[in-house]
């Protein structure tokens, strides 16, 4: 069964696009092209 005041408390708002905006591009991802990167340039200081 589910304890609705239990789930009250978890419950958290959703941010506005703004602040949603805002924390996702304040995040520091490392993404694909990065590894590459940093992979190819390891590659060239060890041939």
């Amino acid at each position: 069964m589910i304890d609705f005041e239990e789930e009250l408390k978890k419950f958290q708002p959703s941010l506005e696009v703004e602040e949603a905006e805002e924390a996702i591009y304040n995040q520091d991802l490392t993404d694909m092209t990065d590894i590459l990167k940093e992979m190819l340039k390891d590659m060239k200081g060890t041939v």
